[in-house]
């Protein structure tokens, strides 16, 4: 059983790789939507055109290497490639819903990256609950509090 201590730590060694991943993308202004502008069976946009390969490639590589530094090369593209594949989740139920791009949805909006990522990293490698936890209770006001960092600089449209 481990220690509060070693939860912690252990789990700080998770989150950097996958808010990292979920970051950058921000920062690489892609132009090729990773949806090609193409809808779904509802006729809404698949992700729509916030979603690109230039942020989903950068994510994962800056994520991987972020991870490879606390963790391993390959955990940190897990918990990368994990990151972004939740976010295109949300992204995927936010058009399903109507939402249009930049609109929050409150809890989808924080925590999609984090079990896209909890979850792909779960199958190469156990998580314990007080990890999950500790990652689920502390995300929601760090993601907060970096998107409003990141629209005060003018990176994101939008403070949410």
């Amino acid at each position: 059983m481990m220690n509060i201590y070693e939860i912690i730590i252990s789990s700080i060694k998770i989150i950097i790789p996958i808010y990292i991943a979920n970051a950058v993308p921000v920062l690489f202004k892609g132009k090729r939507p990773i949806d090609f502008g193409r809808s779904f069976i509802d006729g809404k946009r698949l992700f729509g055109d916030g979603k690109t390969f230039e942020g989903f490639i950068s994510g994962v590589f800056f994520g991987t290497v972020a991870g490879a530094i606390v963790y391993s090369t390959l955990y940190g593209f897990i918990l990368s490639l994990g990151a972004l594949l939740g976010d295109l989740f949300g992204a995927f139920i936010k058009r399903r819903l109507g939402l249009p791009r930049g609109h929050p949805f409150p809890i989808l909006d924080q925590l999609d990256f984090v079990f896209g990522a909890l979850l792909l990293f779960s199958l190469f490698h156990p998580i314990i609950f007080e990890q999950a936890l500790f990652i689920i209770l502390i995300t929601p006001p760090i993601h907060i509090i970096s998107n409003a960092i990141a629209y005060l600089f003018r990176l994101k449209p939008n403070p949410w």
